[in-house]
């Protein structure tokens, strides 16, 4: 039995085979205007031209019917694209009757829909498929020669009368029937390893994220124990070298100084360690609606103090119709400090970043632009790596977590935008942030 997942892809997959079905309506209707207009064969184009009608005004009740029957579609899957591919070859079959019946080559066609029921059902499926498509065909040759259903001759495609011809119906027939059976088959098993390898696929990647989701799970406790036990030596620190358990010599202060400053940065480290983790392992975090300038005030007076230090101009410009927007405003507004604070500490003295707030209607572009040193090319695809840093970034600061720009994705992601980014080493770097109002 197909699984419930595997049935809401049939969902999308008879949404396909109605948009080839468009196709062929606007195939049926040229095919029919050029064999009498321009090849001048004598068609009877009335009744083709109303099975075309007839093929686009199901094709549009099928649309209708699917759509507001997806709540319980899993359900009908089956039966919805087995009536469907069905009809299809009932229809195909009354074309191929008025347009010349077995003279006509494009009796072939009934091969396409072998595979495309070969995609959208079971084996026995198809097989049943193929065997309703033979009884057609048969049943429209047989009447035709027997003379209970008129034959329209393709005259002028074909050099006589081919309908009661018992040698040329029965070479048809052998290969017509043995190539649908052929083509069912080996559709079916190219069909059912390409289900079977994608079932794989899923099951792997679902562990993976179980896996993947257990050692964040690991890393946020140990990381939070770290924390703690940081936490202490730093307040047993802070009073010894503030002096309030006696007076220290300069050796002693020094290296109780330098202690600090390394627990400091140890800290700093986990708390991001902490968050990327926090951010990965959350199924949702708290949006509402933030006033986006305000936001991006604060931010930039974040940063202002660094820039300042560094004599580093700051611009922003926000588009007038950019006014409350929904999201996380502490994830955002400390996303946007981390990507500022990142351009004014890698662009050199006097340089320039600016702030671009772009109004896209259902959306806003955020564009940080500066003129610092740069990624280079071949490391682009990799800064939203958690843990990496760009090889120029560790010359100039050794310490650093690699785990901003990573934390930034994630943020992202969760509010359904996205991130990237344009840079030419030592030249500058903009990052770009698409995120939906």
């Amino acid at each position: 039995m197909e699984s419930l997942n595997s049935r809401e892809g049939l969902f999308e997959r008879i949404h396909w085979l109605i948009k080839l079905r468009w196709i062929a309506v606007t195939g049926v209707f040229l095919s029919v205007f050029i064999a009498v207009n321009v090849l001048k064969i004598p068609v009877p184009d009335i009744p083709l031209y109303a099975i075309a009608l007839i093929l686009g005004i199901y094709n549009l009740t099928s649309l209708v019917y699917v759509n507001r029957s997806r709540a319980n579609f899993p359900a009908l899957a089956n039966r919805i694209a087995n009536t469907q591919i069905a009809i299809d070859l009932f229809i195909l079959a009354s074309l191929v009757h008025f347009s010349g019946g077995i003279e006509n080559p494009f009796i072939f066609y009934f091969i396409f829909h072998m595979i495309i029921a070969s995609i959208l059902l079971s084996r026995r499926a198809s097989f049943l498929q193929a065997t309703f498509a033979v009884i057609l065909f048969s049943m429209m040759v047989a009447l035709e020669y027997l003379g209970i259903l008129p034959h329209y001759c393709l005259v002028g495609f074909v050099s006589s009368d081919l309908h009661n011809n018992a040698i040329h119906i029965s070479g048809i027939a052998f290969v017509f029937v043995s190539t649908l059976y052929i083509a069912v088959y080996m559709a079916t098993s190219i069909s059912r390893r390409l289900r079977e390898r994608e079932a794989s696929l899923k099951e792997a990647n679902a562990l993976l994220k179980q896996k993947d989701r257990i050692k964040s799970e690991y890393v946020l406790r140990v990381t939070h124990d770290i924390k703690e036990h940081l936490a202490a030596i730093q307040s047993c620190i802070e009073p010894v070298t503030g002096g309030i358990v006696g007076s220290l010599n300069e050796k002693q202060m020094n290296l109780l100084q330098r202690a600090d400053e390394r627990a400091g940065k140890l800290m700093f480290f986990v708390k991001a360690l902490l968050e990327v983790t926090s951010i990965k392992l959350s199924k949702e975090i708290r949006m509402g609606h933030f006033d986006f300038s305000d936001m991006l005030k604060d931010a930039i007076h974040t940063i202002a103090r660094k820039a300042g230090n560094k004599n580093i101009f700051l611009s922003s410009t926000v588009e007038p119709g950019i006014q409350k927007i929904r999201g996380a405003r502490e994830y955002i507004q400390e996303l946007i400090s981390n990507l500022l604070a990142n351009s004014v500490k890698y662009t050199p003295r006097n340089g320039k970043v600016d702030i671009d707030v772009i109004d896209k209607g259902n959306s806003i572009l955020i564009q940080i632009k500066d003129t610092g040193i740069g990624i280079p090319g071949e490391e682009l695809s990799k800064v939203f790596d958690e843990f990496y840093r760009a090889s120029n970034a560790r010359e100039i600061e050794k310490d650093g977590t690699g785990l901003g720009l990573s934390i930034a994705k994630q943020v992202v992601a969760r509010h359904n935008g996205k991130i990237w980014v344009e840079s030419v080493q030592g030249k500058g770097t903009t990052f770009f942030i698409m995120l939906p109002k």
